[in-house]
């Protein structure tokens, strides 16, 4: 089920870098052009979480307060951190699902990239086996076991390029894949080849340059993005050694053709970092100012309707003074009221008997 789910969610990856490679000709350029498109794909749905980690970055300040006068008091604490995020329409996990995209794109871009005649070429198992019968006539060696065995479409792949005189045509779907890229083989991992590093030229120190190319480029990126967040927290500093390194290391035990991908997706992001910051620090300024001036205004209406109802109560009572009528004392009030009674209940001056009429010849009969 999981390996059936991974094939349909590389297949738009496939099919993107196949598009790239047929009007290029180049790997390399094929993996570039695959990231800048995925990079602008995802862009839209970045912005707002990256305006909301500038406008947190902003807050840190009012945050720190909250922290240090409720230190004893985490849940006092808490809620007014949820005030204060409530105030200033900020959402604290907006950026966060965003930031953890790119891993999945990578886990897809290595299935591609280790098994190519499957995704990048669509082929199905039985022609892939048909090939590997094929390539074994002239000469190839199967791999077995170990890492060999996991880099076997590769290998394979590779053989059908070297005597692609022999496949053309015999496969429907079969590609003429070239791994070769500015004198550097793709396909090729570094960890294999430092015993190399004197003897092979440049498409050895290339490929061994990669990793430390891809790791210089995540250490900047990790120092902008903590320089963007704000984050200068221990996890935040052991965070900017451990990504470069992890970087470095899966660099050398992975194909290069993953190296491409890392530098070319960390250049563009470093670009995308600086744009998007210089922009939406420009929107801030104008929202902020914008809500000073909302604030004012605010503050002015108050204070204007204050005054309209105390000038209002000020007249009434001038008119009240001047010609009001004045109302009758409690005594009054209450002398009317002891003598008020209807007509069924009076006799002469007499009110009582108040609800049914009277009789004087009641006790005669």
């Amino acid at each position: 089920m999981f390996a059936q789910l991974g094939y349909y969610i590389c297949v738009p990856f496939a099919w993107l870098t196949r598009v790239f490679y047929s009007l290029t000709g180049s790997y390399g350029l094929a993996l570039i052009l695959f990231t800048l498109v995925v990079k602008l794909v995802i862009l839209p749905f970045q912005l707002k979480g990256k305006k909301s980690m500038l406008r947190m970055s902003r807050m840190q300040g009012k945050i720190k307060e909250i922290q240090t006068k409720y230190a004893n008091n985490k849940q006092r604490q808490q809620q007014e951190m949820a005030d204060l995020y409530a105030r200033e329409g900020v959402n604290p996990m907006s950026g966060c699902l965003w930031s953890f995209l790119p891993f999945p794109i990578l886990i897809a871009l290595y299935a591609i990239i280790r098994q190519p005649l499957r995704y990048l070429m669509g082929l199905s198992v039985e022609t892939i086996s048909s090939i590997s019968d094929a390539a074994v006539k002239l000469g190839y060696t199967v791999a077995e076991g170990g890492n060999a065995s996991a880099y076997e479409q590769i290998y394979l792949a590779k053989f059908v390029h070297q005597n692609w005189a022999s496949f053309d045509g015999r496969f429907d779907g079969l590609i003429n894949l070239d791994y070769n890229f500015l004198g550097m083989d793709l396909a090729s991992q570094g960890s294999t080849l430092f015993g190399q590093i004197t003897t092979g030229g440049w498409a050895v120190i290339g490929v061994l340059l990669l990793p430390i190319i891809a790791t210089a480029l995540q250490f900047l990126m990790t120092i902008i993005s903590m320089k963007t967040s704000g984050n200068t927290s221990g996890q935040g500093k052991l965070m900017m050694y451990l990504m470069p390194l992890m970087t470095l290391w899966m660099g050398y035990i992975l194909p290069a053709a993953l190296c491409v991908y890392w530098i070319a997706n960390t250049a563009f992001s470093i670009v995308q970092e600086q744009v998007l910051n210089k922009y939406f620090n420009k929107v801030l300024d104008r929202e902020e100012t914008d809500k000073e001036r909302a604030k004012r205004e605010a503050r002015a209406a108050k204070m204007m309707a204050s005054r309209e109802r105390m000038l209002q109560q000020q007249q009434q009572m001038e008119k009240a003074k001047s010609g009001g009528k004045k109302p009758q004392n409690a005594s009054a009030k209450k002398q009317d009221k002891r003598a008020s009674t209807n007509e069924n209940g009076r006799v002469g001056q007499r009110p009582y008997a108040r609800g049914r009429a009277y009789s004087e010849h009641h006790y005669n009969e």
